[in-house]
């Protein structure tokens, strides 16, 4: 149930308010002056407020400042009678959702508190959306306790609360995007937006509009005009993932950019200003590209104002324990799944594997073991698919017992398990396997697999 406060100093205006405007769902305080209005947003926490500017003790102006001090997303309607477009724009200012003039057409005023409830609702939903991402993202939810990562928290927190731009290295797998997001939901401006940009999947015909927008009729198919992702950045983010894979030509725009802050759309000729905080990442060996002529200096030293190496993962064994609980929890909650723990000799055994694809490795290899396990705790069994034989004997010369299996049983009882968990949606079975159709019904006549009821496409 919603709470309307209605505040006017005239008992008969509030009465007429109430009566007219009843909805089970809408619960309505009164106050005859801002003193008491304030009194009630303290103590009774109303969703909305429907306020007289000409108030005595207080009026509509002052107490509208002191409400919205009070609580940041309290909906506020101002009712005037005078035709006074200074005082109105005062309150527009000072944060009034909307006006209305007396006398009051109260089909007008149902559908504007309506309106600004569902803009609350809105607020909220997002206000509670930022909330969790930003949490997602605090340094101390990243983990790590090892020197390299602890130094890789030491330059986030340093460079969270400046705008300078910041290079972003490590193998595929480690976390870079991590990183950036965790540099933007520790700044300043954590509320606009964070674009990443993987400069590896956009062709390389198409980069330059995806970056900068382009005009209507600038090329074929462009049959409107299209914001780029630095428009649409605004004072945010913008991470260009794999920036060592970007066409040289496009690199001098993007210098331009950089030491400009301005650019233009595709078939434009306007320059367009940018607030937009740049991070970038690769996995590249840049210093050799710029002896190959595949990298401009010029851009290089630009993007590396600051550095960030992130360790891989064979560098920090300390830390799988501590990734393995986390990743369990995430795993378990996106697949429905309650694994609750992992046994003492798979986690010795992941503890002392090298792990060459890094955390997206061993978070792809959880993922797997938990579609397959049999019961909730992780067993060394579960792993049996998804190790290598030199992983196998490697964890056998751990001394931990790795049943082995051929990989065309793994394979299959692999498939059933995520054909059963997608309840035998093809289609789902594929997105979670990333195999094409085709290739998922070659499996299944394979291997005989057929499903107890009909096939669910």
């Amino acid at each position: 149930m919603k709470q309307i406060l209605i505040v006017d100093d005239d008992d008969s205006s509030r009465e007429s308010i109430i009566l007219n405007l009843k909805r089970k769902e809408w619960h309505f305080l009164e106050a005859s002056d801002g003193e008491e209005a304030l009194r009630l947003v303290e103590t009774e926490q109303p969703d909305l407020v429907v306020s007289d500017i000409r108030m005595p003790r207080m009026d509509g102006l002052e107490f509208l400042a002191k409400a919205r001090e009070l609580r940041h997303d309290l909906q506020v309607i101002m009712i005037t009678a005078y035709d006074d477009m200074q005082t109105t724009i005062k309150a527009v200012q000072s944060g009034a959702y909307e006006y209305v003039r007396k006398p009051i057409d109260l089909n007008d005023l149902e559908i504007t508190i309506q309106r600004a409830l569902e803009n609350q609702d809105i607020c909220r939903r997002l206000d509670g959306l930022l909330e969790t991402i930003g949490k997602e993202y605090q340094i101390n939810n990243i983990i790590g306790k090892s020197p390299g990562m602890l130094e890789v928290f030491k330059i986030i927190g340093a460079v969270s609360t400046s705008p300078v731009t910041v290079l972003i290295r490590g193998e595929s797998g480690t976390g870079k995007e991590l990183i950036a997001r965790a540099i933007h939901y520790n700044s300043p401006f954590r509320d606009h937006p964070f674009i990443p940009v993987n400069c590896t999947a956009i062709p390389e015909n198409l980069i330059e509009s995806e970056l900068f927008g382009h005009e209507k009729g600038s090329f074929t198919g462009a049959v409107s005009q299209s914001r780029g992702k630095f428009e649409l950045a605004g004072q945010g983010t913008i991470f260009l993932d794999e920036i060592g894979d970007m066409p040289l030509q496009l690199q001098t725009k993007l210098l331009r950019v950089i030491q400009e802050r301005t650019f233009e759309r595709v078939g434009g000729n306007r320059p367009l200003k940018t607030e937009a905080r740049i991070l970038a990442a690769t996995h590249k060996d840049l210093e050799q590209m710029l002896t190959e002529g595949k990298f401009r200096e010029d851009l290089y030293y630009r993007l590396k104002v600051v550095e960030i190496k992130v360790p891989p993962l064979r560098e920090r064994h300390e830390d799988i324990p501590a990734l393995i609980d986390y990743l369990m929890e995430k795993i378990n909650r996106e697949l429905g799944k309650n694994v609750r723990k992992v046994s003492p000799e798979v986690i010795d055994c992941l503890t002392k594997m090298e792990f060459k694809g890094n955390v997206r490795e061993l978070e792809n290899l959880l993922r797997r073991a938990i579609v397959l396990s049999r019961g909730d705790v992780l067993l060394p069994d579960d792993l049996s698919a998804d190790l290598s034989p030199s992983e196998a004997a490697q964890a056998a010369s751990n001394g931990v017992s790795i049943p082995f299996r051929t990989l065309a049983e793994a394979e299959k009882e692999y498939i059933l398990k995520v054909l059963q968990y997608h309840n035998w949606n093809k289609k789902r079975t594929c997105e979670t396997l990333n195999i094409a159709r085709t290739t998922l019904d070659r499996k299944i006549e394979q291997y005989n697999i057929t499903n107890p009821n009909r096939s669910t496409e």
